[in-house]
């Protein structure tokens, strides 16, 4: 089965919810959509303002979304629905140990005419301190 590969306007955020705090983070780029079978996978660079760019790839299928970034930092963090996962997180002030445990995935794929969109609710402990919870919206369309 061919694979289609489709220009697609980006929107990422990423809310993080930390002792009564909530800090919002915001990338809107252009990238890639690919769908082959079940799998989607996007691609796109996040244009750091003072730094390295970050490269990201998603790959999503009905049991798991990886993501795997390298640029400025260096992850692959994977998440399974109601599982834990493990990782380590490389940026330049170091090295972390990155604990996620995933409580939903939701994916709409990139229909004709539409958006898709996915949804991902987890929380992270990173090297053993207290919880975090995330929730990580990621919309995209057809680039104009």
């Amino acid at each position: 089965m061919p694979a289609d590969k489709t220009a697609v306007d980006i929107k990422l955020t990423t809310e993080i919810f930390d002792l009564g705090q909530k800090d919002v983070t915001v990338v809107e780029e252009t990238g890639s959509y690919i769908r082959k079978g079940n799998t989607a996978v996007l691609t796109f660079t996040e244009h750091q303002e003072q730094g390295e760019d970050i490269q990201a790839l998603i790959t999503i299928q009905p049991e798991k979304v990886s993501v795997k970034r390298t640029g400025a930092v260096h992850m692959h963090q994977v998440f399974r629905k109601k599982q834990k996962t493990e990782n380590v997180y490389r940026h330049e002030f170091g090295t972390m140990h990155m604990e996620t445990h995933t409580d939903q995935i939701l994916f709409k794929a990139l229909q004709e005419g539409k958006h898709g969109e996915l949804f991902i609710s987890y929380t992270t402990k990173m090297n053993g301190e207290g919880k975090r919870r995330h929730r990580l919206t990621l919309g995209f369309q057809l680039a104009r």
